[in-house]
């Protein structure tokens, strides 16, 4: 059975940039997480919902320039 929860290096793997891109993203609420006690993870379901989201966000925007 694979692991769904990621931490903050692993979604940084997952999704290509620097961890500290990620706590960026954590404060300033972006990404989906939720914390265990100080410690911030990640559900790579959320992930990948979050990407179809910005993905959707960015080919609606591309529409309405048309």
């Amino acid at each position: 059975m694979t692991r769904n929860t990621l931490t903050v290096q692993e979604a940084a793997e997952y999704l290509g940039v620097h961890h500290d891109t990620i706590y960026t993203m954590v404060r300033e609420n972006q990404i989906p997480h939720f914390r265990v006690r100080k410690r911030i993870f990640f559900t790579r379901p959320s992930i990948d919902a979050w990407i179809n989201a910005q993905e959707n966000k960015i080919i609606e925007k591309a529409c309405e320039s048309l």
